[in-house]
């Protein structure tokens, strides 16, 4: 007889151009060997209802509690605002529950703490949704490092654009703009290129931020009503890596006309650089171009890949498919190969030394 898939339940999933329709949805049915999307729970069962009937998914639950309680849910995929990620991970969790929770897994580090140490002491698999490293351009990226294309890494400098958390925004991501959910450039833009940074260039040892504001409020585009906004929308980091390269990273928010997304590596014996639509490495297909030795310019390469690629995903499906591919070893043979809350907690750690630095620079200057 063979394997029984993962039965899977999303809290909060919509057919309508949202994240977990358009890369969490096209992720499990490449893997449907493995995983069966059971059901999904949203604000209203008449939501559910919709998204279930529009995905062809068996079951819409009332409520997110009916759906975690469920003997048909394995494993909780939780896709909503982060200021509900405390409650529903630790719900799911309490019940004996497989979690995957997008990033940022809290509003802040002490939700962080709190869901890490509660994820220790289950037999749950709890995943953080921190892709980076497992996307093809980043780890096509890590194998051009690793293997000595530019020699000793010196530096690295990265500019990039968040897209969000300029002057206007729609009603549904206002939120962004209110650093109590949590939810600012700093968490979540910068937040996944630190995880594709580290993947390929290993940690942070000494760092320095910056952060700026231009907009104290924000333009809401579906009314005209100007809201409050009290995230930056600059955020500089600079320092170095524990190999002693020199780094040096630059987001803006909103969108350029220029460049959004530009990443450099310089060595002892060659160059790298990555470009992107957008700040987001993760998700975004990634251009890889470099020049070593006697090379006076820069040529497009066509890095090994480790994998191949599903047919049809866009390069966020497939990020997202290889973390599933690794919950799935995960829980049938109990390692931990996908990225857990212990990792969710050591990025939240290095973005609030991020942001004590930017605010203790804000006390010296006022």
């Amino acid at each position: 007889m063979g394997k029984q898939p993962i039965r899977v339940g999303f809290i909060g999933l919509n057919p309508d151009s949202k994240w977990a329709a358009t890369a969490h949805i096209p992720a499990l049915r490449l893997l449907e060997g493995d995983f069966e999307i059971v059901g999904v729970a949203n604000r209203t069962l008449k939501s559910a209802q919709r998204t279930a009937r529009e995905l062809d998914l068996r079951l819409a639950f009332a409520s997110p509690e009916e759906l975690i309680s469920s003997p048909d849910i394995d494993l909780v995929v939780v896709t909503v605002k982060v200021p509900h990620h405390l409650e529903l991970v630790s719900a799911a969790l309490k019940a004996g529950k497989h979690v995957y929770c997008e990033w940022p897994l809290g509003k802040g580090l002490d939700e962080a703490r709190e869901l890490a140490a509660m994820a220790r002491e289950t037999a749950s698999v709890a995943v953080i949704g921190t892709q980076g490293r497992l996307a093809a351009g980043v780890e096509a990226l890590k194998a051009l490092i690793a293997d000595g294309y530019v020699g000793k890494v010196l530096s690295s400098s990265i500019i990039a654009s968040g897209g969000n958390w300029a002057g206007q925004a729609s009603a549904e991501i206002y939120y962004l703009s209110d650093s109590a959910n949590g939810a600012s450039m700093q968490s979540i833009a910068l937040g996944h290129t630190l995880v594709a940074v580290q993947h390929v260039l290993g940690g942070f040892s000494a760092l320095d931020a910056t952060f700026g504001r231009h907009f104290d409020s924000v333009k809401i585009i579906e009314t005209a009503e100007v809201l409050p906004k009290d995230v930056p929308d600059q955020v500089m980091v600079q320092g170095h890596m524990t190999s002693g390269a020199a780094i040096s990273i630059h987001y803006r928010a909103g969108a350029s006309r220029g460049t959004n997304f530009l990443w450099e590596i310089n060595g002892t014996e060659g160059d790298i650089q990555v470009t992107g639509d957008m700040g987001y490495p993760q998700i975004v297909e990634l251009s890889i171009s470099g020049g070593r030795l006697d090379d006076r310019a820069l040529a497009p390469l066509a890095p090994r890949r480790r994998r191949a690629v599903g047919e049809g995903l866009s390069p966020a499906a497939e990020a997202v498919a290889e973390i599933y591919k690794c919950i799935a070893t995960d829980i049938r043979t109990g390692s931990r190969t996908a990225p857990n809350f212990d990792d969710g907690l050591a990025l939240h750690e290095l973005i609030a030394r991020i942001e004590d630095s930017a605010a203790a620079k804000n006390e010296r200057m006022g």
